[in-house]
């Protein structure tokens, strides 16, 4: 029987199996790490060149090519207005650089010259256009004068003049000239009161009123169809006179006089 194989004298012992992988990458592959070096001279030059150009470059596509010019000023948003109003208003430069245009310039322009405009987004739209987008005042009420109408908005701004009153928009009168004390509360303060007292309304209500009376900031009376009257008083509670208003006509049909300036003690009359 043979016996164990010996290595012949001189010989080195081989390993005991082939070397891994990793091992074998190692002695294929050597990284070499190479320092970044800062650009030379020329390097800096030739970069500041580079950039000095770009800039130029930009400047002049910008506010002397014809690339980027103003065109096109389109209107958006108008109801009672129209767009070709708006634009005309707006007064755009027309083929200046669409960046030197002045949009807030524009938006104050269009509110001076057009009240009903309530406020207006002024954007560009790359490379040629304008975009005007309009918000228009609504009357909430609206006050004769010399023949004519003048709508009242919201926040009791009286913003534009008209021939004929809008449909389903309640009269206001101010009659404040013997009250107590007229200087307590400014017209404007006294126009305000009337919208909030308007906007405070039921909706089944609001349909009817034909007109609403100011005589002083705690006299607000309403005015219906079919003869009906409500004495509001101020307009604080509101919310509250609205909910004992609806209560009170379910309650007394036939009544035609309803007081609600106490809303904690209202009263009726006329049924």
């Amino acid at each position: 029987m043979a016996g164990p194989t010996t290595a012949r004298r001189g010989e080195k012992k081989s390993p005991s199996g082939p070397p891994s992988a990793p091992e074998e990458r190692g002695r294929r592959f050597r990284w070499v790490r190479t320092p970044l070096r800062a650009p030379g001279r020329r390097g800096l030059i030739i970069i500041t060149v580079c950039a000095v150009l770009l800039g130029a470059f930009g400047a002049w596509a910008f506010y002397a090519s014809d690339w980027l010019r103003l065109e096109r000023v389109r209107a958006t948003g108008t109801s009672v207005l129209t767009p070709r109003e708006v634009v005309a208003a707006a007064d755009a430069p027309l083929n200046a650089p669409l960046i030197s245009v002045d949009t807030d310039a524009l938006a104050h322009r269009l509110r001076a010259r057009l009240p009903r405009i309530k406020s207006v987004d002024v954007e560009r739209s790359w490379p040629h256009t304008i975009g005007l987008k309009v918000t228009e005042r609504t009357p909430e009420l609206v006050m004769r004068a010399s023949g004519k109408f003048v709508e009242v908005d919201a926040e009791g701004v009286r913003f534009a003049t008209v021939t004929a009153a809008p449909k389903g928009v309640p009269l206001l009168e101010m009659a404040v000239s013997h009250a107590p004390s007229p200087d307590r509360f400014g017209a404007d303060r006294l126009r305000r009161a009337a919208v909030e007292v308007a906007q405070d309304l039921p909706p089944a209500v609001r349909k009817d009123v034909r007109k609403v009376r100011v005589r002083s900031y705690d006299s607000v009376t309403l005015e219906l169809a079919g003869g009906r009257t409500i004495a509001w008083g101020s307009s604080e509670q509101g919310a509250e006179k609205a909910k004992v208003l609806t209560a009170l006509l379910k309650a007394a049909r036939d009544a035609r006089h309803f007081d609600i300036s106490v809303p904690s003690a209202p009263a009726v009359s006329g049924s």
